[in-house]
């Protein structure tokens, strides 16, 4: 794990920018680079937990599958994301599924090395910490809006939280830079294939969004924000106050929520 190409990569992340050199060669001993063709499974809910990873490119979509048997999207991973992190939660399984949604790179250490990963490194190990702070966190609003939202709420903030943490501008938007679909995002917000499709045909009609195959472009965040925070759609068919100006502008907030 020495070669040019894994340092730029690297080095390209906020989790391993804070590291010299030297510092760097350390954390790689003993991992392993892991080439993944989209739908391949990194991991098995249940399966022993042997190693941890951090994703150098492409996306990983984390599941769970119910006592019932159906599946729950619990979250995506993105480049410089850690996971797999059982061993940091003295867990001995992992809780979920992992599978690439494309075409994805990650590096895996033996579990074994964990300890020695973070006491090494304290900078790594406060970032693993924020990382398992932020998913309980998340995972506390997800319960929450579970309990307490509309299901038009909640499959706007699943895809604005998409949009916040992997969206790319393009000609009409801002999209999710992975593909994704609607089955997919039902199976985060606990709801239905039918109902998301519903629900993104009529924003599509009032250009909040664009959608096709394992693909949406959100064209408003400030329009499609708004309806995660009320409950009540407008009845507009487009108008000026829902859109928010042309599509074409749309790319210049996506700072917004």
């Amino acid at each position: 794990m020495s070669s040019p190409l894994c340092h730029a990569l690297l080095r390209n992340l906020n989790l391993f920018k804070p590291l010299s050199d030297a510092q760097l060669e350390s954390a790689l001993r003993g991992a392993q680079p892991c080439r993944l063709e989209a739908g391949a499974v990194v991991y098995h809910q249940g399966a022993s937990a042997a190693h941890f990873f951090v994703l150098l490119s492409g996306c990983l979509k984390v599941a769970q599958v119910t006592p019932e048997g159906g599946q729950v999207v619990v979250r995506y991973v993105n480049p410089g994301d850690l996971f797999g992190l059982a061993c940091a939660m003295r867990q001995p399984r992992y809780p979920a599924t992992v599978l690439a949604v494309q075409e994805s790179v990650c590096l895996a250490w033996p579990d074994a090395l964990w300890e020695r990963f973070t006491s090494h490194h304290p900078q790594l190990a406060s970032l693993a910490l924020q990382t398992m702070g932020q998913r309980l966190q998340d995972a506390h609003l997800r319960i929450q809006e579970l309990s307490n939202d509309e299901v038009e709420q909640r499959v706007a903030r699943a895809i604005l939280r998409l949009v916040d943490s992997a969206g790319q501008p393009t000609a009409d938007g801002i999209g999710i830079a992975f593909p994704i679909t609607r089955q997919d995002i039902a199976e985060m917000t606990g709801t239905t294939l039918h109902t998301v499709s519903r629900l993104l045909s009529g924003w599509k009609q009032r250009g909040i969004v664009d959608s096709g195959r394992k693909r949406i472009v959100l064209r408003s965040p400030a329009a499609l924000a708004r309806v995660g925070a009320h409950a009540a759609a407008p009845t507009c068919a487009g108008c000026a106050s829902c859109i928010d100006g042309a599509p074409g502008q749309a790319a210049t907030t996506a700072g917004e929520p």
